[in-house]
């Protein structure tokens, strides 16, 4: 334990010096330093000769994210993530930031993302008929393989539209299945990944030699305007947008389906009155329901909404103070940087009646209105709010809708659940299902 000065304005100091939010452990460290320290602390980075500053208070979070978040940039972590996405508009700051974000979010809107429906439910089709076979052969579904192959297959099918086959064709297989593939997020993997933005160059430069018109995110990213000037984005721009909706159009929306089945085969109290809903509602019969008809299901939402909360895909937000800030009445210097654990924020013992429990009614609208708005916020909050939240919560509710309605998932007794918690919060070991009809 090294002596580093502290005084009264400070928080805490943690007993342990690591580089939180960045080693394998820090989700179990982080828990342990929250029992004791409560709602902020910090910890010495000896690599950094600095700390980091933890908070977990919705008031702080707010002051983070939304009433003060001109004084707040992307923190520690990014250089990681900058490597795998480029500067797209998850790991880009300042006027760029704003530039993209608005050129993006028209994209993004309800109306267009309805226009998707076909494309989810066509995904789901091919997963169902897998699953019919594989029930017929009473082999086992490896569910977190599942649910990767599966979101891969949707936000590929929304960027490139029928050019998918294309590329798949000219390039003896499809290129992005890496994505899928790949568990490790190394740098190995990064250069592999951004290896596959010569294939997005070169799809970019034949639509354009051939004056295609296309209904995808692709082609709206190369209609998109800027407002002010009227310009395009450049190749660079448009290729560091579209891996950055590969990577974060699939790995958030696998990791929370991934979690949501393996609740629902732990609660079968939750997954019989899920069932007594998708049956006495009509909009449940649907092939390709519209977010309309999904979001009458009341219930199916709540159980994805307590999926996200015990475990939500981005378990932490990295933030760096610009100037001095104040959180919970400890002063925090300008160049700090500042974690926002999710994880423990949506289980904050203060805000969550037994919050280790899986009960979706907690999300009915009455309990709702008693918890604090930035208690809960699986895709943070903010300017910077995940931009597909609309996009990933109509993928979550139309799967969990076509599945349910035939099947019953039951858990294959396994390896001990295990969180990885890295960039994203994931399960160490794959979940094993075995169908049962309905």
């Amino acid at each position: 334990m090294s002596t580093h000065t502290t005084t009264a304005d400070c928080p805490p100091l943690a007993a342990v010096e690591f580089d939180v939010g960045s080693t394998e452990d820090s989700l179990e460290r982080m828990i342990e330093l929250f029992a004791a320290h409560g709602d902020i602390y910090r910890v010495y980075v000896p690599a950094r000769k600095d700390y980091t500053y933890v908070v977990h208070h919705p008031d702080d979070v707010k002051r983070i994210l939304v009433s003060n978040h001109r004084n707040y940039t992307k923190g520690v972590g990014l250089d990681r993530v900058k490597i795998l996405l480029g500067n797209g508009i998850m790991t880009s700051e300042g006027e760029f930031w704003r530039r993209q974000r608005m050129m993006l979010q028209p994209l993004f809107h309800r109306r267009v993302i309805g226009r998707f429906a076909e494309t989810i439910a066509a995904a789901n089709d091919t997963l169902l008929a897998r699953w019919e076979d594989l029930a017929r052969r009473g082999e086992p579904v490896n569910l977190t393989e599942e649910m990767s192959e599966l979101t891969l297959g949707i936000v590929l099918r929304s960027i490139f539209g029928h050019d998918l086959e294309r590329m798949a064709n000219e390039l003896g297989g499809n290129p992005f299945d890496v994505v899928a593939k790949e568990p490790a997020r190394n740098l190995q993997f990064a250069y592999r990944f951004r290896s596959l933005g010569r294939v997005v160059a070169g799809l970019i430069e034949r639509r354009r030699a051939q004056g295609e018109t296309h209904f995808d995110y692709l082609g709206m990213l190369m209609e998109a305007r800027d407002k002010d000037s009227g310009e395009p984005m450049g190749e660079r721009e448009l290729i560091d947008e579209v891996m950055t909706l590969v990577v974060a159009g699939h790995e958030t929306t696998a990791s929370g389906l991934n979690w949501t089945w393996y609740l629902l085969a732990q609660h079968p109290r939750v997954e019989a009155k899920l069932h007594a809903e998708l049956d006495s509602a009509p909009e449940a019969a649907a092939r390709a329901p519209s977010l309309t008809q999904l979001e009458r299901l009341p219930y199916l939402r709540q159980v994805i909404d307590e999926a996200l909360r015990l475990y939500p895909p981005g378990w932490v937000l990295s933030r760096r103070t610009i100037a001095p800030d104040v959180l919970s009445g400890y002063c925090i210097p300008a160049g700090a940087n500042v974690l926002l654990p999710l994880y423990l924020l949506h289980r904050h013992p203060r805000y969550w009646r037994e919050p280790d429990q899986f009960r979706p009614e907690r999300f009915a609208p009455a309990l709702e209105a008693e918890r604090p708005r930035f208690a809960y916020m699986p895709f943070a909050a903010g300017p910077r709010h995940c931009i597909g939240e609309t996009f990933a919560l109509y993928e979550m509710l139309m799967h969990v809708q076509r599945v349910a309605r035939r099947w019953r998932l039951i858990q294959v007794p396994g390896p001990p659940l295990a969180l990885e918690a890295m960039i994203n919060l994931r399960s160490r070991h794959p979940v094993i299902m075995r169908l049962e009809r309905r």
